[in-house]
């Protein structure tokens, strides 16, 4: 059972009165015979778990069997405030005040000069914190401690730290609005319960610093800049509002080229009059960038920009076997960082996905046998999962990024293959089936099995993190592996909705979804998908993919009822039904390429259409409103 919630004097009684009131609410909405059994339990002297575990099973088997608009959404409400009092993540926002957290924030920092949100150092100090505990360790593109330090510092001429960069960080630690992502106590916005205002004003400032910073080029181009430039990338990947995002990549490659960072001769930093500080934040910039390219190139199937870095890894040894990761502010016990092992790791496997991307050059030199490449590649991958420390393994319940090592391990596996399996029938067009049945066996016979492994490999690792520090937290990656491990076990020509990974990884993407708009997109893309595919494709224009058939809920046209209608009532809590839905739910995708193409777009934008904009000599990057 999780530590309850508090009001501001955080008064015991007020917990046991909420709770008290949610149990009459649940007796009272339940039907007789649910109730009769749960009176019996709580005269029988069930513990709690018990009753919440039953609980969750009665409300399950009402929903699923509920017709009744108000009365599902009764029954979804009363779901939704048990939520508050099991291990999952509450939808509930808890009421805490930061400064009560200055004991235990691991990273205090100063608001003034950075920013003119805010001048509170306790608020401030609680957002970096959350950014440098969860979103930073996936790429680590700066020296945290450095970093940290110069805040504090307040030196706005430092060439470690701007408001540029500051801004940028802390509207990503607001990134994820619509769950309380990171600020998910009320005082971390404006208003009280405004939950949009801070990190949008935050962002707003730091746009305009980009707007200053943007004419920055060659050596005048600050570190801090840069970084600043890969921040605004993460916030921006989340909206796919007008190519932002892929515009920051760019725009950061191109920042570290001038610098000769990447794609240039190598750099020996030693020999440089630098300090230790510098030649530090700049080696972690140039790896940092190289696998936020890697990453997003891969993820997407299209060929990197990065290809080599100018200058040596860190030492893998410099976080020393004492040094722990924190998940703050969770009560956790704490685990081994390893962090300097896992930047070593993920580099090595970054140059890998590099070399994965390059498959997807449009333009392959002729006589090269692609079949063998991928057999070295997928050769490549397995050894270093290998060689992996024993501290890296699932069973040692490890630090988070940790585990989004191994699950960008698996995602690779799928990547690599995907085009050997994409399009399992019903979801290939009748003249694709009719293709496929020609072409018989090939060498890659097996692979989707290969990759049916590996998808769920990334359901039992989603489950551990979930486990061990809930989802609402996680870095965005995890929504996209998800997003393909679905969409892989799709493919299958045995797929079965009610198997157990599947209805694990559903469950998860279900609560990771609910975290943003993309979420919410993304998830009634693959509703969608998954009605049609168990439906044998009926009513799907294979040309437009526009839906023929009435969304999930109610509907005066009857649909045919299949086992996805019972699971999909589980998933109507979470998509947004007060208005109408917009075109992204009229879509499904038809096969993994398809899938990642909607994603791409939704999240990043179109490369292609960025490079053509950049072409015209009054191309000028102008943020809009959020």
């Amino acid at each position: 059972m999780t530590a309850p919630l508090l009001s501001k004097g955080g008064s015991r009684p007020d917990y046991h009165r909420n709770l008290l009131n949610d149990l009459f609410e649940m007796m009272r909405s339940l039907d007789e015979a649910h109730a009769e059994t749960l009176l019996k339990m709580i005269r029988g002297n069930a513990t709690f778990e018990q009753i919440q575990c039953y609980m969750d099973q009665a409300l399950s088997s009402m929903l699923v069997h509920c017709t009744d608009e108000d009365t599902h959404r009764n029954l979804r409400n009363v779901r939704n405030r048990m939520e508050v009092y099991s291990r999952v993540p509450s939808f509930r926002p808890k009421i805490v005040d930061v400064h009560s957290l200055g004991d235990i924030v691991p990273y205090k920092v100063s608001a003034k000069p950075w920013t003119t949100v805010t001048d509170d150092d306790a608020l401030v100090s609680h957002l970096v914190s959350l950014y440098f505990t969860w979103d930073y360790p996936f790429y680590a593109f700066v020296d945290r401690d450095v970093l940290s330090k110069n805040i504090l510092l307040g030196n706005v001429n430092s060439d470690f730290c701007s408001p540029f960069l500051v801004n940028a960080l802390l509207a990503n630690a607001c990134v994820w609005p619509l769950n309380l992502h990171y600020a998910q106590y009320s005082e971390a916005y404006a208003l009280p319960g405004d939950i949009k205002v801070m990190g949008t004003d935050f962002l707003a400032e730091a746009e305009q610093y980009l707007q200053t910073h943007q004419f920055e080029t060659g050596s005048g181009i600050r570190l801090a800049s840069l970084q600043a430039t890969l921040l605004l990338y993460e916030r921006y990947s989340m909206s796919g509002n007008n190519d932002h995002g892929y515009f920051m990549l760019h725009r950061a490659v191109e920042m570290a080229e001038a610098l000769g960072i990447v794609n240039g001769p190598q750099l020996n930093l030693n020999q440089s009059n630098m300090s230790e500080e510098m030649v530090s934040s700049i080696k972690r910039t140039a790896w940092g960038l190289f696998q936020i390219d890697t990453v997003v190139h891969a993820n997407f199937l299209r060929p990197c920009r990065v290809l080599e870095v100018s200058v040596e890894q860190i030492d893998r040894n410099e976080t020393n076997e004492t040094e722990l990761w924190v998940a703050y502010p969770m009560n956790k016990e704490a685990r081994r960082s390893w962090m300097s092992q896992y930047f070593d790791e993920a580099c090595k496997l970054s140059t890998i996905a590099r070399d994965i991307s390059r498959l997807f050059l449009p333009d392959q030199e002729p006589g090269v046998d692609i079949y063998e490449h991928k057999r070295v590649l997928y050769d490549k991958l397995r050894q270093w999962e290998q060689e992996l420390p024993e501290g890296f393994a699932p069973a040692e319940q490890p630090a988070a990024h940790i585990i989004l090592l191994r699950i960008r391990y698996h995602a690779l596996l799928i990547n690599l293959f995907f085009d050997c399996f994409g399009g399992n029938p019903p979801f290939y067009a009748p003249q694709q089936q009719e293709t496929q049945q020609q072409s018989g066996p090939t060498i890659y016979d097996g692979t989707l099995e290969t990759a049916l492994a590996s998808a769920r490999e990334i359901s039992a690792l989603v489950r551990l993190h979930r486990d061990q520090y809930g989802l609402v937290r996680a870095h965005q990656y995890v929504m996209y592996t998800i997003t393909l491990a679905l969409f892989t076990m799709l493919e299958q020509e045995s797929f079965d909705v009610l198997d157990y990974e599947f209805l694990s990884l559903t469950s998860s993407f279900s609560i990771v979804a609910s975290c943003s708009q993309l979420g919410k997109d993304i998830l009634r893309i693959f509703r969608q998908s998954v009605r049609i595919r168990c439906q044998k494709g009926q009513g799907l224009d294979m040309e437009t993919g526009e839906r023929e058939m009435p969304p999930f809920g109610p509907s005066s046209v009857a649909v045919t009822p299949d086992r996805w209608n019972d699971y999909a009532e589980g998933l109507r809590k979470l998509v947004d039904r007060d208005g109408v839905e917009d075109g992204s739910s009229d879509y499904a995708a038809s096969g993994i390429e398809e899938m990642l193409s909607m994603y791409e777009t939704m999240s990043l934008g179109k490369e292609g259409n960025l490079q053509s904009r950049q072409q015209s000599s009054s191309f000028r990057f102008s943020p809009s409103p959020e």
